[in-house]
């Protein structure tokens, strides 16, 4: 039976016995039987699934269905990303520009819809933006935060995953912006243009503020040629 055959079987038999994440998987004798494979087919086809996250191996106590979570799209999104980038493409603007379509569509839907404790909450993580950028920290991980804490309301946690994986996707991928400086002072403007678009309830107004915020990036991006591996900087969005 071809490797690829078997796999899908694996995959059929956890979704006809809805098997959750973390739950068992038959025993390796077990899979052999049910499957009409040898032990190193059965091993195999395992192993490729746990390099999806589909399953998980833990020698000495069996195999369990996996977190299925969206790592191996990220690594794979960051590998095509950087390589095609030192190729001299425009593989990262090709992916910010995945990411901006995203994002642009789902903040019309939250003009006017978030509730008054979330957009405090968006409010409060601008303040810390400012004071980052007042003592010339970095920006990373509030601005993170920021963007969760936007689409946090939509209450789609499959969504929340695609987006988070575009964008580990996008900052692992290291690049050199130095010939191109960047004003903090700005992005935290854009930041707070995008909480009072959506506060305003205006759609069209929300959508111009992301699109404003990644047309900065793009245009540093756009004006910056490919630089060897080793020479980095990794900046958030």
């Amino acid at each position: 039976m071809a490797a690829r055959d078997l796999q899908e079987r694996i995959k059929k038999l956890i979704i006809d016995r809805r098997l959750p994440s973390g739950a068992p998987l038959p025993t390796e004798p077990e899979l052999m039987e049910f499957l009409g494979a040898s032990r190193n087919s059965v091993r195999e086809a395992l192993k490729a699934l746990q390099a999806m996250g589909i399953v998980e191996i833990r020698h000495g106590f069996g195999t369990y269905v996996g977190p299925m979570s969206l790592a191996p799209m990220i690594e794979g999104l960051a590998f095509r990303t950087v390589a095609g980038h030192y190729r001299g493409e425009d593989s990262l603007l090709e992916l910010l520009e995945l990411r901006e379509a995203v994002e642009t569509g789902l903040v019309s839907r939250l003009a006017g819809r978030i509730p008054e404790s979330g957009l405090a909450e968006l409010d409060a993580l601008v303040d810390r933006m400012e004071q980052e950028a007042e003592r010339g920290a970095g920006l990373a991980e509030t601005d993170r935060a920021f963007h969760a804490a936007l689409y946090r309301g939509l209450g789609n946690p499959l969504l929340r995953e695609v987006l988070e994986a575009f964008w580990d996707a996008f900052h692992r991928v290291r690049t050199d912006l130095a010939d191109v400086p960047q004003d903090p002072l700005i992005t935290c403007r854009q930041h707070r243009d995008i909480v009072r678009a959506v506060r305003s309830g205006d759609a069209i107004r929300a959508e111009a503020a992301i699109r404003d915020h990644f047309g900065n990036i793009r245009t540093r991006l756009s004006t910056t040629d490919p630089q060897l591996p080793h020479s980095c900087h990794n900046e958030r969005v």
